[in-house]
């Protein structure tokens, strides 16, 4: 019977890279042929393409994140709450953040967080802070925030960008605002 050694420590981290660039590349495959499968009337550009050892993927415009905010910020203001909007790409990097008049020092990050929380989950953050009472460590991961009032945006089926608002007294309200900003963009 032939003896049979362990793997070596650099062939098994060597073997599970290659694992998991394989199912990453499966994960962005899905996406864009779910994308391209949208009926959406979004532009023709990909949401997520891989070509060679490029990707590509379809961002929110500055005009357009800034439409989106000041979209949120009114609609705040109409009912007379103070708060703040930031709206972030794909990647999570934040475009446009805006502190209405009187709104809340917290509320500058904590908009942002809701934001990328948003995003990264392509879900309203009062659903995902629904799931908690199932994995209450989601909460751990930096820079998220588990609290309503965080919406994405999407376009052909996946998110593009996300949308955080902040401030009012509920997150139900700042959730509504965020939705508003959404709106604002046809989303």
């Amino acid at each position: 019977m032939p003896s049979r050694t362990k793997p070596s420590r650099r062939t098994r981290v060597l073997v599970g890279g290659t694992a998991l660039a394989v199912v990453g590349a499966g994960v962005v495959g899905t996406v864009a042929a779910n994308a391209a499968d949208s009926t959406d009337a979004t532009p023709a550009a990909p949401v997520a393409a891989r070509k060679g050892e490029l990707t590509q993927s379809t961002h929110l415009t500055l005009d357009a994140a800034t439409k989106a905010a000041r979209a949120a910020v009114e609609a705040a203001e109409k009912d007379g709450r103070q708060v703040s909007v930031a709206v972030v790409d794909r990647n999570g990097n934040t475009l446009v953040t805006l502190r209405g008049d009187g709104a809340g020092p917290q509320s500058y990050e904590s908009a942002e967080r809701k934001a990328f929380t948003a995003v990264s989950w392509n879900a309203p953050t009062s659903e995902l802070a629904q799931r908690l009472a199932q994995a209450p460590n989601l909460k751990d991961i930096p820079g998220t925030l588990f609290l309503a009032g965080g919406t994405p945006v999407t376009a052909q089926g996946a998110p593009v960008a996300g949308i955080g608002v902040a401030g009012a007294p509920s997150g139900d309200l700042d959730e509504r605002y965020a939705r508003a900003g959404a709106a604002a963009l046809g989303r």
